[in-house]
């Protein structure tokens, strides 16, 4: 079959401030090529938008590198393989593969920045969040960072998201005695009490602060904290901590959209006393645990002990409205674009 010529590409037009406005961004068509040496050409089929590609939008050094002006944004994709070039080996037209370039229908790249993946071990889509990134994340953090013990009482924020509603069931199903979720509606707190397992969980919208009403969901205290969301939670959190308490800095959504600097938790002094550690982690530094997550997790989801969930936005032209939904917290479980 002939291949395509062209595709069409987010970009990133304007460096936002505050909330991203649709106008910061652009959909062109640009053009693609046939795949030379070590390359292939992939026609993706689900791309995923993530908290962490706001602040690539703005131009400040971080651990990423910022979006360019005027040029394809890039994120997490799973697509099919139509062509491949000359000297590439494992991969062949009609594979699916897991890769970097998504926010654009088509894809040229290094055979080497792909990873084969089965539809019949588990959906295309699972591959972008409960198996792929978005549940190392959950998992190395669990498992690395807060070094969860038998027992502990997990608070997770934002726990109706890709990552918090992971990380519930994974603390539930590595022996946490108590697992506790914050998010931003009755019917979130409903699907995480009565669905996900949580043994508790509170809207934080509601007018009673979010430190009252972590501490009525757990009145022994907490020894874990995941922090997705940052701002008013990690100050309930420290003052909920038990001694020896770990957070884990994920996130911070709440933040993200902040044109002025966030005042810093009213008592933090409290870490003294309660011999706390607070680490912020980022999952490219956990890739030696890939193999021993992918094992176990994907046992848990074929045997339904692990469920997830997607909210999942129709077409390319949409992909923008589907990030900035996620931003609002518009979805339940992982967002994702599929074409």
């Amino acid at each position: 079959m002939s291949l395509p010529t062209t595709g069409r590409a987010w970009h990133l037009v304007a460096r936002p401030e505050g909330e991203p406005a649709p106008e910061v961004f652009a959909l062109r068509e640009v053009p693609l090529e046939a795949p030379g040496p070590g390359r292939l050409l992939v026609r993706n089929l689900y791309l995923s938008v993530d908290p962490y590609m706001r602040g690539r939008m703005n131009d400040v050094p971080s651990y990423v590198p910022p979006y360019a002006l005027d040029q394809p944004m890039d994120g997490g994709a799973v697509g099919e393989v139509l062509a491949v070039g000359e000297d590439v080996t494992g991969f062949a037209p009609g594979d699916h593969v897991l890769h970097g370039l998504g926010w654009r229908t088509h894809a040229v790249l290094g055979a080497a920045r792909a990873a084969r993946v089965s539809e019949e071990d588990a959906p295309l889509s699972a591959y972008l969040g409960v198996l792929g990134m978005t549940g190392l994340t959950a998992y190395a953090g669990l498992v690395d960072v807060a070094r969860l013990a038998e027992g502990d009482t997990v608070f997770v924020s934002g726990a109706a998201g890709a990552v918090g509603s992971e990380v519930g069931q994974l603390a539930r199903l590595l022996g946490a005695g108590r697992v506790i979720g914050s998010a931003g509606s009755a019917e979130k707190v409903r699907w995480l009490t009565e669905e996900l397992g949580f043994d508790a969980a509170f809207d934080y919208k509601e007018p009673t602060p979010v430190t009252e009403q972590l501490a009525a969901a757990a009145p022994d205290g907490i020894d874990v904290y995941f922090d997705n969301v940052g701002g008013e939670h990690l100050e309930a959190a420290i003052d909920a901590f038990n001694v020896h308490g770990r957070a884990v800095i994920c996130g911070m959504i709440s933040l993200y959209n902040a044109t002025e600097p966030p005042a810093a938790p009213r008592n933090l002094s409290l870490v003294i006393g309660k011999r706390l550690r607070i680490e912020g982690m980022l999952v490219a530094d956990h890739q030696r645990l890939r193999p021993r997550f992918v094992e176990q997790v994907s046992g848990w989801v074929r045997s339904g002990e692990l469920k997830y969930e997607e909210t999942v936005v129709d077409g390319i032209e949409n992909a923008v409205d589907a990030f900035l939904g996620m931003l609002r917290g518009a979805n339940t479980g992982k967002m994702l674009v599929r074409l």
